[in-house]
């Protein structure tokens, strides 16, 4: 893909007029590819067609029998007016029914064309961009903290680029709960994919918080919180495993500190594995040529800064290893001449790629606002149950 940058790029596709044909075959060769492509919109007229045969069938059978019934009252020496307005009133149904049915068949078609020229508009734009367009995506294989939450996990409309790295700009949902209490909840993500794996850090943004504290899916150890210098604090919330404060210092350096402040103090971020991830709670992936401006010049400020972090070995890798190293060296003969010690190159003691076992995942904290809210709850449906109000407020006003 062209580097997302804060020059100009070309978000033409996103709103030059289309031409409604072209759209429709561009539906059909992708659906009949197979690639997800129209699914809804084939089945809409199919539903539609069901229900307008059976509703129909049923309706005529009533109006038929009515105009029969009237007729044989007709015959009998009843009034020709009240036949016709019995007659008239039998065809009221179907075209009541009639105009439902086309009005559910407007929306319906409208939503399926909206849809269709959604994903032939962001198709257009990924490909004047460099990158290529993927509809939908079920259970995405990520290990960011949304996307191993709840079920029905679904990523869509996903824009990818990979040069000068992977990128992918997406819209993600998933739901919690079931029943009355099931819930949709709805992100815009930016996944990154970066040259080594980098201890589990989140940077959980102060802009984007709510009354009772995160908006994040996940509460985190407080004792993981690491504050930095300047008024990085202001903007937002570090969380690093405990031990690898060093770690986040060298990686969080003064200039990228100031990058994250300028271009993402919106968003919250998270580093897990060789991954850096950029949560919303908006949609990503749109029609919006500004959404879509901003989110370039973002992964565009970050982009050169990732160079140095590449360089970054965690040194307890060689810790780990030194037992098992220890274990599965031979045994010498008690009489065997003493080897002599030759120090290794420097290169040999640098430690390979990788995160050792303690810096891959945060420790998971308590929500305690989430909690005194749900005892609260508790409290309150207790007390309307076993009548601890009224005996209270009864005896607040004997007094």
């Amino acid at each position: 893909m062209a580097t997302p940058s804060p020059t100009p790029f070309d978000p033409r596709s996103l709103t030059e007029p289309v031409d409604r044909n072209s759209v429709r075959e561009y539906t059909r060769q992708h659906r009949t590819a197979g690639t997800g492509f129209g699914s809804a919109a084939a089945v809409i007229p199919i539903i539609i067609g069901i229900f307008v045969v059976v509703t129909f069938g049923s309706v005529f059978v009533s109006v038929a029998a009515s105009i029969i019934g009237a007729f044989a009252s007709f015959g009998s020496g009843d009034g020709g007016a009240s036949v016709i307005f019995s007659v008239i009133a039998s065809f009221l149904p179907i075209l009541v029914m009639g105009g439902v049915i086309a009005a559910i068949a407007i929306v319906f078609t409208r939503g399926a064309l909206g849809r269709s020229e959604r994903r032939y508009r962001l198709d257009r734009f990924a490909a004047a961009n460099g990158m290529s367009y993927v509809p939908a995506l079920q259970n995405p294989a990520l290990p960011g903290m949304i996307f191993g939450t709840g079920s029905s996990r679904a990523s869509t409309d996903l824009v990818r680029g990979t040069q000068p790295r992977f990128v992918e700009f997406a819209n993600y949902q998933y739901t919690t709960g079931s029943g009355k209490n099931r819930t949709t909840h709805r992100w815009g993500y930016v996944a990154i994919k970066l040259d080594v794996p980098l201890p589990n850090i989140v940077l959980d943004a102060t802009s984007n918080n709510g009354l009772f504290g995160s908006n994040l899916p996940t509460t985190f150890d407080k004792d993981q919180r690491l504050s930095l210098e300047g008024d990085f604090d202001r903007y937002f919330a570090l969380y690093c495993p405990e031990g690898y404060e060093q770690d986040a210092l060298y990686l969080f350096t003064p200039d990228i500190m100031a990058r994250f402040i300028d271009h993402a103090a919106a968003l919250d971020v998270e580093i897990v594995d060789d991954w850096l991830f950029l949560y919303g709670k908006r949609e990503f992936s749109s029609l919006d040529p500004a959404t879509w401006a901003w989110l370039f010049s973002v992964v565009g400020a970050l982009l050169d800064k990732f160079a140095q972090w590449a360089r970054w070995r965690d040194e307890r890798l060689h810790a780990d290893a030194a037992p098992a190293l220890a274990a599965s060296a031979p045994a010498s003969a008690p009489d065997a001449p003493t080897a002599v010690a030759f120090a290794p190159p420097a290169a040999a003691l640098r430690p390979p790629p990788g995160v050792a076992l303690s810096g891959r995942r945060l420790k998971r904290g308590i929500s305690w606002p989430a909690i005194v809210v749900f005892a609260l709850v508790v409290l309150f449906w207790f007390g309307t149950q076993f009548g601890v109000f009224d005996l209270f407020f009864g005896s607040i006003f004997r007094n």
